[in-house]
């Protein structure tokens, strides 16, 4: 799989979760946050797709994942980064 589509997945999935994703431009400033009860993951439109995915999968990797339908490579790739 592509590591767009795997970030299309991702997002998705912290979407799932309850996230608030913000794609745009930051200043090189990403990640996931919450801010009164609520969860936000902001993304630098500078980042590669690949560096995206991997503060995707930052924030995944601490929310409880065992009912999400993820694709194995994703789940090897959270393993991986734990």
């Amino acid at each position: 799989m592509h590591t767009v589509e795997m970030l299309e997945q991702a997002l998705a999935v912290a979407k799932q979760l309850g996230y608030s994703v913000r794609v745009e431009s930051l200043a090189g400033r990403s990640g996931a946050c919450e801010l009164k009860g609520k969860k936000f993951l902001f993304l630098d439109l500078e980042l590669s797709p690949a560096e995206q995915l991997e503060l995707v999968l930052e924030a995944l990797k601490h929310e409880p994942l065992r009912d999400a339908n993820l694709p194995e490579q994703m789940q090897r790739l959270l393993s991986s980064s734990s």
